[in-house]
């Protein structure tokens, strides 16, 4: 019996961007840091104050504060908040997903995103939407070239309105001198799209009218670790022609040990994790585990003395998360994102609470600090 073929996708049909109906306006929803945040009931009024003391206490002492978020975090309109952490220095490292990227450029480029899943899916045309997946990938792929991940990558095309592609000769030339090169696979995968998709060589210019609005863009320009943790088949600039899962790949295993970097930094710091169920709980105990890993083959203690800060809307299957893991016959045992951190060492806590907000509130008590 033969093998199925995997479906062509390269005969996928796009459309503009903007043909796409956008549910979501950039300057409807961005919140201003500078406004009062909304009140907090006294449990997540508590947390965001023990949450401030210790970033307070972790920068003091130059260790890692780390804020893992879902793409809803973009969604509510959380950048501008974020952004003025990184400003403050309360915040050393970012991690997303990948649809946190995908947003954070849509409202960057065009100032909308979002569109409603039901009924694109059933038109066929949920995702496939041209200059999403065109200049992520273009990002990605010229990032290569220079060593970067995904979050470094992507947010120099925002900040910087574009990329410069080298000729599809130089590129052969390279692969030719030294194909054993560790950017050879990189230079091969421009190649191949630069061939197959028409792309000149030179500047190409994308501009980014809204790029203040994007967590990514100023990321970059301040220089502060941002990392992205896709997967393949979650994003949907996987329905574009263009898309190369090698290329994400290579952006995201970069990412990931960029991100350990931040992990092996977090004795005595902070770990937040707001909004995101899957990404940051799995990522997080991975990289953990490498770094613990590499610290005893050097003689050196595990990473410890961290504070993990869980911030969901959920009730937490209604578990006192500080009374340790619950048995399996109880559904908070089931609940990701509470039980995977509260296994890394450290003292987990969660915060039940809006993700914007908690980190609104969080802002304003730094502020004071």
């Amino acid at each position: 019996m033969n093998p199925p073929t995997p479906l062509d996708l390269s005969k996928l049909k796009v459309y503009p961007l903007a043909q796409r109906k956008s549910l979501s306006q950039i300057h409807d929803i961005l919140v201003n840091p500078d406004t009062a945040p909304p009140s907090c009931d006294a449990a997540a009024a508590a947390a965001v104050e023990s949450c401030a003391r210790q970033i307070t206490a972790a920068r003091k002492k130059n260790a890692s504060v780390i804020l893992m978020y879902g793409a809803h975090l973009v969604k509510n309109g959380g950048a501008a908040v974020v952004e003025r952490l990184l400003t403050g220095g309360w915040v050393t490292h970012l991690a997303t997903n990948g649809a946190g990227t995908i947003h954070d450029w849509e409202f960057a480029f065009q100032s909308w995103s979002t569109e409603s899943v039901r009924e694109n899916v059933a038109t066929g045309t949920f995702g496939t939407w041209d200059e999403t997946g065109r200049n992520i990938q273009l990002a990605l792929l010229a990032g290569a070239l220079r060593g970067e991940g995904y979050g470094a990558a992507l947010g120099r095309f925002i900040h910087e309105d574009g990329v410069a592609l080298p000729t599809t000769e130089s590129l052969e030339q390279a692969l030719r001198t030294e194909p054993a090169h560790p950017l050879s696979s990189a230079c091969a995968d421009l190649l191949v799209a630069m061939r197959q998709h028409g792309l000149a060589a030179g500047r190409i210019e994308v501009k980014h009218p809204w790029k203040h609005t994007s967590i990514l863009a100023n990321a970059f320009r301040h220089g502060i670790p941002m990392t992205v943790h896709p997967g393949i088949g979650y994003d949907i600039i996987t329905n574009h022609p263009m898309y190369n899962g090698a290329v994400v790949g290579r952006a995201a295993a970069t990412d990931f040990r960029l991100f350990g970097r931040a992990v092996d930094g977090l004795d005595g710091g902070v770990v937040m994790s707001v909004g995101s169920a899957i990404m940051a709980p799995q990522v997080f105990e991975k990289s953990l585990s490498c770094v613990n890993n590499l610290r005893l083959q050097a003689g050196r203690p595990i990473v410890r003395d961290h504070n993990i800060h869980v911030v969901d809307l959920q009730d937490g299957g209604n578990w006192d998360w500080t009374r340790g893991e619950p048995p399996r016959t109880s559904p908070a045992y089931y609940l990701r994102f509470c039980k995977s951190f509260s296994r890394m060492g450290g003292a987990m806590h969660y915060v039940q609470c809006d993700n914007v907000a908690f980190l609104h509130n969080l802002h304003h008590q730094l502020r004071r600090a």
